[in-house]
């Protein structure tokens, strides 16, 4: 048994977090990233099994029937989900690991204090770390969830005075967690009321926050779900949870920082500014004018697209919405049987959720090397005689490049304006996630596809064929 635990279960750690390295890191390219994912997930197991036989557990009957449960649910879940469903999915997984933190800390906290000794200081800090973070991310996880679910309107929920009392419930969670540390008597209201302010100051954080942000609190709030698990791996002096927890908190730090450069904004501004409007309809102040634009059904534009040497497909949240993905490849292969090179751009911070292009496309079988990012493709719009735009809005409006009083000015967006035609697949002339109108489709080498996406396209490779 000493060999066990002085050797063999610190063995497995180091394996463990060797293989949560190895599989983020494939997690970086499509190609790898089922591989990497799976080679995580047996780190993950190796951890759970070496801390089952570390903690010598005498009752694994609850364990076992939680393993059942969850495993049912995840199952479940993962054949149910539609696709464009994984950023609600992936905004309540965040939630779910907040809540997780919170209830095992609490729990430690209470197991600890029935005991003859005061709970130690550093203990007591990661306690309440652990339930200040993991609060946060549950409740803020929830309510992203909600906007995204249009269960509450994407639109920023602003008040006067609120950032005071985001900054005044903050302020008031670290003087109680302070208190706690501090005392040497019964130090339970001193959680409870820990456990409250951080879950009310969860939900107060997110609501402002518009649709056009989602994808940069998801990954924020995934980055404070890994931190929340580091903290509990303090609480309960396990390697694994700190390991793995320190990677997903800094590897969601890194993406939210990708995606804020993105937007060329800042995290401060992201959470704080208030922008962007509803999911589904104009924002407050939308700007929407009554320029005339060209307007074609898909059966017009066949010749253009058969007399292309390049098309670009740039897609977008409204891809996403019509289920147009495998459509879309499907006008991928017959174009290029006709000749014609077919690639697609991927904006950073297109969809609801980081890489949510990716996954539709990777879904629908589109080959990896298809696949530009913004750097790559933006200099081949100038030599491409098509550019096919399928739901994206903001990140294709040249306004970010010229207006300064734009809210989106200087935001890096894909030129698809510099292309010889530019067809825009949209349902309406309704602005997007940042509520402002799109200059791109007044331009006279944009042609307008009003329908649905997915019907759009459909004719389109009938009259192809």
């Amino acid at each position: 048994m000493e060999m066990i635990q002085e050797i063999i279960i610190p063995m497995a750690y180091l394996l463990s977090a060797v293989l949560f390295i190895i599989g983020l890191k494939q997690l970086s390219h499509p190609k790898t990233a089922p591989r990497g994912n799976q080679m995580a997930a047996v780190g993950m197991l190796i951890a759970i099994v070496a801390t089952l036989v570390y903690r010598e557990v005498i009752d694994y009957t609850l364990i076992i029937a939680g393993i059942i449960i969850g495993g049912a649910i995840g199952a479940y879940v993962a054949k149910k989900v539609e696709m464009t469903a994984v950023p609600q999915m992936v905004a309540i997984f965040n939630g779910f690991g907040g809540g997780a933190s919170v209830l095992v800390a609490a729990a430690e906290f209470y197991r600890l204090a029935t005991g003859v000794n005061a709970i130690p200081g550093f203990t007591m800090s990661a306690i309440g770390l652990s339930i200040i973070i993991g609060g946060i991310t549950f409740t803020g996880s929830i309510v992203a969830f909600a906007k995204l679910q249009g269960i509450m309107r994407g639109a920023p929920i602003l008040f006067k005075g609120q950032q005071v009392i985001n900054s005044l419930l903050l302020i008031t969670t670290f003087a109680l967690l302070v208190a706690s540390v501090m005392t040497t008597g019964d130090m339970a209201n001193y959680v409870l009321g820990i456990i409250i302010v951080a879950l009310v100051l969860g939900y107060m954080f997110v609501i402002p926050i518009g649709g056009a942000d989602m994808p940069v609190v998801i990954s924020l709030l995934n980055s404070f779900s890994g931190i929340a698990a580091a903290a509990t791996g303090f609480v309960l002096a396990n390697y694994a949870l700190i390991i793995s927890g320190s990677l997903v908190g800094a590897s969601g730090i890194i993406l939210t920082n990708i995606m804020c450069k993105g937007m060329n904004r800042t995290v401060w501004n992201v959470l704080f500014a208030g922008f962007g409007g509803d999911d589904h309809a104009p924002g407050k102040g939308a700007q929407v004018t009554a320029k005339p634009v060209k307007s074609y059904e898909a059966e017009d534009t066949v010749v253009i697209f058969e007399n292309a040497r390049q098309v670009v497909i740039v897609p977008g949240y409204g891809m996403a919405v019509a289920q147009a993905q495998h459509t879309v490849h499907e006008l991928e292969k017959i174009l290029e049987a006709k000749g014609v090179k077919v690639k697609y751009a991927i904006h950073p911070v297109a969809g609801r959720m980081p890489g949510h292009m990716n996954v539709l496309l990777a879904e629908a079988n589109v080959p990896y090397d298809n696949l530009y990012d913004l750097d790559q493709i933006n200099p081949e719009f100038e030599e491409t005689e098509v550019a096919l735009v399928i739901g994206a809005n903001d990140v294709v409006n040249p306004a970010a490049r010229h207006d300064t009083a734009s809210p989106i000015y200087g935001m890096p967006i894909l030129n698809v304006d510099r292309a010889g035609t530019v067809f825009v697949l949209k349902r309406s002339m309704n602005p997007g996630f940042a509520g402002i109108d799109n200059e791109l489709f007044y331009n006279d080498n944009t042609i307008m596809l009003f329908g649905d996406a997915k019907d759009t396209v459909s004719k389109l490779v009938a009259e192809l064929k």
